[in-house]
């Protein structure tokens, strides 16, 4: 199934757990590194988040389901989504078998209530992986009933060369995922705009990952505003196209100096994405019998 420019047949959304009816704004547990699982639970039910999505990390607790499980219910915390094990740091946790981190990820989703498990495309050299990815995602989303939204990456940089480290490609555009995650961060760094992208990306957009970036060869997950991305124009296209997946704030704080700054900064975030993240209100009807015709 090779990338191309034109329409896309895609199937039918996977089938998923009941969450919410609305959508929500949730915090990434990835968003308060180098603190831990426990801390991004606590902090999002203290700050006013709606959920959290847990990036299984080498943090112990986010591999463990019974301890997402048991952080979800003392905080009162839903968790939306699960990321799976794809970053290079974690290529080792849940095994080395790539479907394997899948159906595991798969399966914590299930029992913690998440509707959707965050993938990224394979790299390169996961050659075999890579060979049978689009088929092989839409048959574990039929088979577990959860949505797989692959993300949108970007292709790595330096000096002048550029590399294409993502196979069958670091653009979901052009292939047939039912589900997609948009990462504004990871667009900026691609040197594309989001808001382009969420209009390409069209009804398999599932979920998006709220942050910002500058256009920089780095991966830069900046708090949304911060950076040169039409975030607030992201936000209120989705508003207004009645998107019902979730908005998850996916922010680098590990230059936060303090614990203060880090919630400061998480704040912003959340009050950027309830600021933005809102139909406008409809024009008021005019009075019956009144004459619009202008002067």
């Amino acid at each position: 199934m090779s990338r191309h420019e034109g329409p896309t047949l895609r199937p039918e959304p996977a089938a998923t757990h009941e969450l919410s009816s609305a959508p929500l704004v949730a915090l990434s547990t990835a968003s308060v590194y180098p603190e831990t699982t426990a801390a991004a639970f606590e902090m999002a039910a203290r700050l006013g988040y709606d959920a959290v999505e847990v990036m299984v990390s080498i943090d112990e607790t986010s591999q463990d389901i019974g301890q997402v499980k048991h952080l979800s219910e003392y905080h009162e915390m839903p968790v939306c989504a699960v990321h799976a094990p794809c970053l290079l740091i974690t290529q080792r946790v849940w095994g080395t078998d790539p479907w394997e981190k899948l159906e595991t990820s798969a399966e914590m989703a299930r029992e913690v209530g998440a509707d959707v498990v965050v993938v990224h495309p394979p790299f390169r050299w996961q050659r075999d992986y890579a060979r049978g990815f689009v088929d092989g995602i839409a048959g574990l989303e039929e088979r577990t009933g959860t949505a797989l939204a692959v993300e949108n990456m970007y292709p790595w940089r330096a000096s002048r060369r550029e590399m294409q480290v993502y196979a069958p490609h670091w653009d979901p555009v052009g292939f047939e995922y039912a589900n997609t995650t948009l990462d504004v961060s990871h667009a900026a760094t691609a040197r594309e705009d989001s808001l382009e992208l969420a209009h390409r990306l069209g009804a398999s957009l599932r979920h998006v990952h709220l942050t910002d970036g500058s256009g920089s060869a780095k991966d830069e997950h900046l708090i949304p505003g911060r950076g040169t991305q039409p975030v607030a124009e992201l936000l209120e296209h989705l508003a207004v196209t009645a998107f019902q997946g979730h908005v998850v704030l996916e922010v680098n704080t590990r230059r936060s100096g303090t614990r203060a700054e880090r919630e400061s900064d998480l704040i912003e975030g959340l009050a950027f994405a309830r600021l933005h993240f809102t139909a406008p209100a409809p024009a008021p009807a005019a009075p019956a019998g009144a004459d619009l015709r202008p002067e």
